[in-house]
């Protein structure tokens, strides 16, 4: 569904947390993702298959030395052959050329935890896709809507401080609207997502309900509006 509004051109950015990127490669690679944590961090090997780490880890090494783009833009660019790169965001994206940034704390992903981790690539490319973002941020003036779906701490944060960053450089990012979506309503979300950026100018929502159901819904509302105009 998300894709489909990415072809749309109804969405112009995807960001996303570096657990979001994992479920996202994995299923463009193997068409599944799921896992037991509960049984698996008894013996230790929970988030250890080795094929997720070495094509996440492997490829933000290779783009820290090869590439100028970040995090989102090099798996995205690495994804263009997977078996099931229709389903991937981040492949999607990178094919329309839409930005899409990817958002890792570093201690908080199974990737985190293999010997391919290299700290210094992850910190980097998360890092130029920031900037990337603030990039973004810097033209929502007079317009513009920004939906927070089910990121509690991270992305709220990283929204609050690239709005902060293209404020602080004289771009009038005010007046747009912003909604966040979760089953429960959290601190961050609610205040660096909805009401703090849009105190002066703008619209900010709280959506609270299970995302199979919301987010399927939002699309659907979307697309009748788009077919009535």
């Amino acid at each position: 569904m998300l894709i489909d509004l990415l072809k749309r051109k109804v969405i112009t950015c995807v960001a996303m947390n570096s657990a979001a990127a994992i479920h996202d490669v994995e299923i463009a690679l193997w068409g599944k993702t799921s896992e037991d944590v509960e049984a698996n961090i008894k013996n230790g090997s929970f988030g250890m298959a080795r094929e997720t780490g070495d094509f996440i880890n492997g490829t933000l090494s290779r783009g820290w030395v090869e590439d100028r783009a970040g995090y989102g833009e090099v798996l995205g660019k690495a994804l263009q052959k997977a078996p099931n790169r229709s389903l991937s965001l981040l492949a999607t994206c990178y094919g329309l050329r839409v930005p899409v940034t990817v958002h890792a704390a570093i201690g908080t992903d199974i990737v985190h935890q293999q010997p391919s981790m290299d700290g210094a690539s992850t910190g980097e490319l998360s890092f130029r896709d920031f900037k990337v973002l603030a990039n973004v941020v810097k033209d929502l003036r007079g317009g513009g809507v920004v939906m927070n779906i089910g990121s509690a701490v991270v992305l709220p944060e990283v929204f609050l401080k690239t709005l902060t960053v293209a404020r602080n450089l004289g771009f009038n990012a005010r007046g747009f609207t912003t909604a966040n979506f979760d089953m429960i309503q959290h601190y961050r979300a609610r205040m660096n997502v909805v009401q703090r950026p849009t105190r002066e100018k703008g619209r900010g929502f709280l959506f609270t309900g299970h995302h199979e159901i919301m987010i399927p819904l939002v699309c659907a509302m979307i697309k009748n509006r788009l077919r009535a105009l």
